[in-house]
């Protein structure tokens, strides 16, 4: 059952909640809506609505830098952290359709503040306080300046150091009539963030080119200093963006530059709507891994609430990351942390087509192509549109072109390689290398195949503008994009739209981002075949006109329809309804501890009782510094936070107070661990009991079968050896297989594979049950849970100390299983004392198996000197004498007489009420607990302040 399943399952409405893909679709419906309802005001006004009339109302809007736009619907009044889940969508929808239909008002317009490294425009300083604006050419400007109906705001670095002032200040002022706001960043602070962290080791990284050198890393300085200035410019960033935010804003973060970005900004407010998107590749996660700071950077974008890629399989990389080295739960949704979804999903980027379709309506870029026509008549064109860089693979493409060339004498004097080469980074070595490269193997092969009135090759080491780009395209028979590495490469998208009439064919690299969109159209290539190339390249010359059309008709489609207006609503609307889900799921979550509150009441108490698990409550952190599987041997041996002896000592030591530790650990664990202290140690789920300073007890029903052990040991075993850095316990009443330090997926796997063999052999008909845990399966006897166990143990405690004044305050804290949470639920004083009673006397009852099934015996039990508490006569003042009925999963008679004074010794006893009872589950937010602590760093916090106010009360 999902979470919308379980808020329904108890509310009192009757229609149930929208799913999240219903309100998806509903979304994208109000969206055609509002685009009809702005062509309509459109066509009857003459104008666009979005624009004031005499734009006296408001500034220009971002979009107005460039001639087109699309729309979003507003979503404002959609966080009510407090609203009925059902109310709350209504709200949500109804303030969507309000947001574009209300009569004689503009559409309402939610707040975008998009924050990337750089702003859309570029500056230069004219004077003391003067500043000229221009417009910046990229994807990511391109596809953000298509959203028209959001209130956007760019924030960013202007590209240029401004230390005095007054030039921040008119910058500021000029940039704001544009709707962009400055993050000012000092040189130091850009040589050793932009150009050394994101540049020399982000970039490369995530494109597989691998860490940098030392040599290289040392021209920099070092890599330490360089993440701390990447981590200081996060920051910056972080301030100003706080500095403009408003309550209800989405912030939409971009790409390698500001991944510490989400962090900070949910430092600052964690109701802040917060969205990542990487316009590069993410790499597989075992290229993330040589990141030295690769878990800092993981845990800091997981703080937004959603993280956005290209394409599937760059979001699936960072999934995979995140299971694999920080160790947490992949979801079909996302990453889940401690009952937290950070949304994982494929957004993949458009073009503004409308844009390239009607610059070649225009008259002079009609006659340009008219000109380009004319200028290589005769011949085919092919074109290759990229930056200057490593990664988009120029050698490579012009190596294939020699190839074809070689092996087609036919084609020399009737193709021609048109190469737009943008320079970029023209100061770094690598860069003039690869230029230097490039120019050399043009001229061979110009050498070689030109003549003296042509040239197979034209290479311009230079950007073309706008107009001359689109008349380019729209000559081109065969566009060449043979990127080794590319997020997504819209030079592809940005060819199949200016190819309307003439159906060119796209030769497409399998490796850029574009390939799994633009696939069904395209001739996919392995750049680095040199031979395959060729071979593709003859094919798209020689491709008859049917074929071309039809594989044009499907790329033209996709890329018309999946515009970058599409691209960026559909981020914000996905953003908007992963915050509507988290609400949701928040409602499960139990709140924090109020620790004053607890502590008052234990003061104002006179009979305690404090229930504390070990595992993960107790227990010393390991510090696994990000490595695989944490620190394994030092995990395994379990061992007592050192910072809570003395706090331990004063609360066993208060004669007003019973402790007891009930773990599901082996009895020599906490003998070694708790031995010096004095309370009651409850090893493997409660089944064995004592009084530190006196001998072990069982607790188990007297007829528990363990027929099953050896059978499941073998399997257990088997899996073990199979499965590397894999382990098992064995026991005394239960088997547990733990696989968390096994690679995540294989450890999967053979969970899965060891569970359907169990469930067909060994436990087939066995009275068991099997618990699984995160990275763990469990196999023990039916029943065999710590609320189970918990009235023996309370009766036990009773009959020792002969209680007789009630208690009136139960402490219940632990990192439980799912399986063991029913020992909250066993004290909740609020529950009808009817259904309270039944619930107890099942969880009780749950151990016991049918008399026709007695165990042959424990050997095992006999090494430890353990022994069956005693028969006890029942006090008249805790209950009349009734039997409680078995749970009737399992097939067992009434309780022995023994078993039901026993019971009603351990819970008569309680005089519980509400304000008195705190049940807290440690790290697991998903929990029947009352209160949640998020460490056993807290629980240590918690105690020390219980025992020192113990000690002032004393």
């Amino acid at each position: 059952m999902n979470y919308n399943e379980n808020i329904m399952s108890g509310s009192k409405y009757n229609s149930r909640n929208p799913t999240r893909v219903e309100r998806l679709l509903r979304d994208r419906e109000l969206r055609k809506f509002n685009r009809s309802f702005h062509q309509e005001e459109s066509s009857s006004t003459g104008g666009s609505v979005s624009t004031s009339g005499d734009g006296s109302t408001r500034g220009p809007d971002i979009s107005e830098l460039a001639p087109n736009g699309g729309g979003k619907l507003g979503w404002d009044g959609v966080v009510v952290a407090d609203e009925n889940a059902v109310d709350l969508l209504s709200r949500t929808a109804r303030s969507a359709v309000e947001g574009f239909t209300r009569p004689g008002a503009k559409p309402m317009k939610q707040r975008l503040l998009v924050v990337a490294n750089r702003l859309p425009v570029s500056a230069v300083r004219r004077g003391e306080d003067a500043w000229s604006l221009e417009i910046s050419a990229g994807g990511l400007v391109s596809a953000l300046l298509g959203v028209k109906d959001v209130d956007a705001k760019w924030i960013g670095w202007a590209g240029v150091n401004v230390p005095d002032e007054v030039g921040q200040r008119a910058l500021t002022k000029a940039l704001a009539e544009k709707r962009c706001i400055p993050v000012f960043l000092d040189e130091e602070i850009v040589h050793q963030y932009y150009n050394g962290y994101c540049n020399n080791i982000l970039w490369p990284l995530f494109h597989y080119l691998g860490l940098p050198q030392e040599d290289r890393l040392a021209t920099t300085r070092s890599f330490q200093s360089q993440f701390d200035a990447y981590k200081r410019a996060n920051q910056m960033f972080a301030d100003v963006v706080s500095q403009h935010y408003e309550e209800g804003d989405v912030v939409w973060c971009h790409d390698y530059h500001l991944m510490f970005l989400p962090k900070c900004l949910k430092e600052y407010d964690s109701k802040m709507k917060v969205g990542w998107f990487l316009h590069t590749p993410f790499p597989s996660s075992e290229i993330h891994r040589t990141l030295p700071s690769r878990s800092e950077l993981l845990r800091s974008v997981l703080a937004a609430d959603l993280v956005g890629f290209h394409t599937y399989d760059y979001a699936r990389h960072f999934v995979s990351a995140c299971t694999r080295i920080l160790g947490l739960e992949g979801t079909p949704e996302g990453v889940e942390d401690q009952g937290r979804l950070t949304r994982v999903a494929a957004f993949p980027i458009g073009i503004d087509s409308e844009r390239f379709k009607r610059a070649l309506e225009l008259p002079a870029v009609k006659e340009h192509i008219n000109e380009l026509t004319q200028r290589f008549a005769g011949r085919k064109v092919m074109l290759g549109v990229d930056r200057l860089d490593m990664i988009k693979g120029i050698p490579q493409k012009i190596l294939a072109f020699e190839k074809f060339l070689e092996e087609n004498s036919s084609w020399r004097d009737k193709v021609v390689l048109l190469q737009i080469a943008v320079p970029t980074r023209t100061d770094v070595p690598e860069y003039q290398k690869l230029t230097s490269q490039v120019h050399e193997i043009v001229g061979r092969i110009n050498g070689r195949f030109g003549t003296l009135t042509a040239v197979p090759i034209h290479h311009l080491d230079r950007s073309l503008e706008f107009h001359a780009l689109c008349a380019l395209y729209a000559v081109t028979d065969v566009a060449l994009v043979t990127s080794l590495r590319d997020g997504m490469n819209l030079v592809s998208y940005e060819f199949v739209a200016c190819q309307g009439s003439k159906k060119g064919v796209l030769i497409l690299s399998e490796f850029a981002g574009a390939a799994q969109s633009l696939g069904a159209g395209a001739l996919l290539v392995n750049p680095w075949n040199i031979t395959e190339v060729a071979s593709s390249i003859g094919y798209a010359l020689n491709m008859p006109s049917d074929e071309r059309e039809k594989r044009h008709r499907h790329n033209y489609a996709h890329v018309t329809t999946h515009t970058a207006q599409d691209w960026a609503e559909t981020f914000v609307s996905e953003l908007n309804d992963t915050v509507v889900e988290a609400q949701l799921r928040t409602r499960q979550v139990p709140p924090i501890l109020p620790s004053q509150t607890a502590i008052e009441r234990y003061l104002q108490s006179k009979n305690r009782l404090l229930i504390l698990g070990f595992n993960a409550t107790l227990t010393e952190p390991v510090e696994s510094s990000g490595r695989r599987g944490g620190d394994q041997i030092k995990e395994m041996e379990l061992k007592l936070h050192p910072d809570l002896k003395a706090s331990l000592t004063t609360l066993c030591d208060d004669k007003q107070t019973t402790v007891v530790v009930l773990s599901g650990s082996d009895r020599s664990v906490l003998d070694d661990n708790f031995g010096e202290f004095n309370m009651w140690l409850a090893a493997e789920n409660g089944m064995f009991l004592r009084l530190t300073g006196g001998e072990w007890m069982t607790t188990m029903p007297e007829h528990l079968n363990m027929d099953w052990v050896d059978s499941v040991k073998h399997v257990f075993e088997y899996f073990t050896e199979r499965t590397p850095r894999s382990h098992f316990e064995h026991r005394e009443t239960s088997l547990v297989w733990n696989y968390k330090y096994a690679d995540v997926e294989f450890g999967r796997l053979q969970a899965r594979d060891m569970l359907q063999h169990l469930w067909t052999g060994p436990i087939s008909n066995a009275a068991v049950d099997v618990v699984q845990g995160s990275r763990s399966v469990e196999v023990r006897s039916v029943g065999v849970t710590k609320g189970a166990a918990i009235d023996r143990i309370l009766g036990e405690i009773v009959h020792s100390k002969s209680m007789v004044t009630p208690i009136d305050y139960v402490l219940c804290v632990g990192h439980f299983l799912g399986k063991d949470e029913d020992i909250y639920t066993f004290f909740e004083p609020e529950l009808p004392s009817e259904t309270a009673n039944s619930s107890k006397g099942k969880a009780a009852e749950g151990g016991r198996p049918s008399p026709d099934r007695r165990s042959t015996g424990r050997s095992s039990n006999s090494r430890n000197n353990s022994k069956t508490p005693q028969s006890r006569t029942p006090r008249a003042s805790y209950g009349s004498d009734r039997r409680i009925p078995t749970n009737h999963n399992n097939s067992t008679g009434w309780r022995s007489p023994q078993e039901t004074m026993s019971w009603r010794e351990g819970s008569s006893v309680l005089d519980l009420k509400g304000d008195n009872y705190f049940s807290c589950a440690v790290g697991r937010k998903r929990s029947n607990a009352r209160y949640l602590l998020n460490s056993s760093d807290d629980v240590v916090n918690f105690l020390k302040e219980l025992a020192e106010a113990a000690n002032i009360g004393a």
